[in-house]
């Protein structure tokens, strides 16, 4: 996957998504599992929009994501805090999810806004959650959502989609390989260049994601290491069901 182009954009597309509910999530994550966290890990933390909010409420925030770019706009919008830069409270490297190593063990490991689901083979979850186990504390928690296969059967149902503003377009459509239960989104966006002229800039993106079985994520995370997994759905804390499109796993190490 390449955000390359799209990583200037993304906040723009993405101003819709849940990011309160995620940081909500997070604090009652922390009380009912009675831990009180200093370093936290944002594993594909993409342009800081949990990694910041985080920073800003105290928590010491590693941010790591496979995106150059992606850092880079994570890397200027947390400089736009200066207390963030005077307390060295977010830190950003460019590394992948399967193999991540900060040298230090962390309270808490967090993986949101589905980018495991980017993980495309079994071995890659596996590796992920191996990696995540090693590199969380005793009694740490790996907090982290999916979609659903429901969500993706619902994208391949529901799709084309479209976008039309003013200074941004787009048209998303969506082909489903129901038999491994991946998708391929293609994404045309056209983004307004700035100055004033009626100019558009052209970005084709291809994004592929694969769902897999909730009960199977649960026992990868056992056979990882993880001592208790909670599974809940929606940003509630009610049990998934056949109807859920984005679940959420508590893990403790």
């Amino acid at each position: 996957m390449s955000y390359e182009k799209f990583a200037y954009t993304y906040d723009r597309l993405m101003n819709s998504m849940p990011y309160e509910d995620w940081l909500r999530f997070v604090k009652e994550s922390f009380d009912r599992f009675g831990v009180k966290p200093v370093s936290i890990v944002d594993l594909g933390c993409g342009t800081g929009n949990l990694t910041i909010p985080l920073a800003l409420q105290g928590y010491q925030m590693t941010g790591i994501d496979l995106s150059e770019d992606m850092l880079a706009v994570a890397e200027q919008k947390a400089g736009e805090h200066p207390q963030l830069a005077r307390s060295g409270a977010v830190r950003l490297f460019q590394q992948d999810l399967r193999e991540w190593e900060l040298g230090e063990s962390v309270d808490v490991a967090l993986s949101f806004c589905d980018s495991l689901n980017y993980l495309l083979e079994e071995e890659d979850i596996v590796d992920a959650f191996r990696q995540t186990y090693e590199g969380l504390k005793p009694g740490g928690l790996f907090l982290f959502d999916v979609h659903t296969p429901q969500q993706l059967f619902a994208y391949a149902e529901s799709q084309p989609f479209f976008l039309n503003e003013e200074d941004v377009a787009y048209i998303w459509t969506s082909e489903l390989n129901e038999e491994r239960v991946q998708i391929q989104h293609e994404l045309t966006i056209f983004v307004k260049e700035e100055g004033g002229k009626e100019l558009f800039r052209r970005i084709d993106e291809t994004h592929e994601q694969r769902a897999y079985a909730l009960d199977w994520l649960e026992q990868m995370l056992r056979e990882a290491g993880f001592l208790e997994v909670y599974k809940a759905a929606d940003f509630t804390w009610e049990q998934p069901t056949k109807l859920t499109e984005r679940a959420f796993f508590i893990a403790k190490k």
